[in-house]
């Protein structure tokens, strides 16, 4: 007599449920209460400080302020064009293959970006010491009479951005497969069509970060052009405040118009670099106001979102 084996399945036994418990980061609130009692005292001391900050709106919008506003933002954007323009030469020159053009282009890259800006400006101010009279040819005049604050300050600017112009451009030209340039040249493509047809609209994505943030670096940098008389925004908040005698009150009328230019100029260069990263990313991130709405509609909802079971 054989024994029956009871083949009935044991009752499955559900799991038990899993219980997470968030791991607390005591670090965070310590560091959060330290920026928080940090940003506390400065804002006591700032408000016990012997500044007049009612001062500060009546000379926001002064003529001479925004005057100057008005010149550091021509200046700089000249100076830009200059520097761009003048890079992309001197990376092209810096890649050749002819010594003689690589090495001037180093030479230059190495002078312009060893020096200080503000020497630069003054020699350029002073260098009617060295070239006492211009004589082109079909123009001739005085140096001094030639050289004015606006051309000090553009040929000083211009000029040291070049040198860092070049080696951002060098870089994005460089960032490009070597393959492009032979399946140009197989289309019969000259080396100048190849470049501006092909290796630079493809170097954009990579040269229009950087080249933002000269501009903005661009637009303090101009307030270096206070030392050769240019009527710039440093220079007019200092006239004024010599003689109102706010001196505090004025150097805060030109943060704010520096912090206004450079936020206009900062979505600027957002926009920009979204623009030309279409080309490498299929999925753009949202920009900040579709990212707002967003969040105000999340906010704008009271419902608790249901727990799946």
């Amino acid at each position: 007599m054989t024994d029956t084996v009871d083949k009935t399945p044991a009752p499955s036994v559900p799991p038990e449920q899993i219980k997470a418990i968030p791991v607390r980061h005591y670090g965070r609130w310590v560091s959060g209460v330290v920026v928080v009692a940090l940003v506390v005292l400065i804002g006591i001391a700032f408000s016990n400080a012997k500044i007049n900050y009612s001062v500060i709106p009546d000379y926001l919008f002064d003529q001479g302020i925004v005057s100057g506003a008005w010149t550091t933002l021509y200046i700089s954007v000249l100076a830009m064009v200059l520097g761009v323009a003048l890079g992309v030469i001197l990376a092209v020159m810096r890649l050749s293959s002819n010594p003689v053009t690589s090495t001037v282009s180093w030479f230059y890259i190495w002078f312009f970006r060893g020096t200080p800006v503000l020497v630069q400006l003054l020699l350029w101010y002073n260098i009617a010491l060295v070239f006492p009279i211009l004589n082109l040819g079909f123009y001739k005049d005085e140096m001094n009479q030639v050289m004015t604050p606006v051309l000090t300050a553009l040929l000083g600017l211009g000029l040291n951005e070049a040198a860092y112009m070049s080696e951002i451009v060098r870089a994005g030209i460089q960032s490009v497969d070597e393959g492009q340039t032979e399946a140009s040249h197989a289309l019969g493509m000259t080396q100048g069509q190849t470049l501006r047809r092909v290796i630079l609209p493809q170097a954009m994505r990579v040269i229009i970060p950087p080249t933002g943030n000269e501009f903005i670096n661009m637009l303090k940098t101009s307030s270096l052009a206070y030392a050769v008389q240019l009527p710039e925004l440093i220079k007019k908040a200092t006239d004024i405040s010599s003689t109102s005698l706010a001196v505090v009150e004025m150097y805060f009328v030109a943060c704010i118009w520096y912090l206004f230019l450079t936020t206009i100029f900062s979505i600027v260069q957002y926009y920009i670099e979204r623009r030309y990263a279409r080309g490498s990313s299929r999925n753009l991130p949202p920009t900040p106001l579709q990212r707002l709405r967003k969040n105000l509609a999340r906010w704008g909802s009271f419902r608790r979102p249901e727990v799946a079971r």
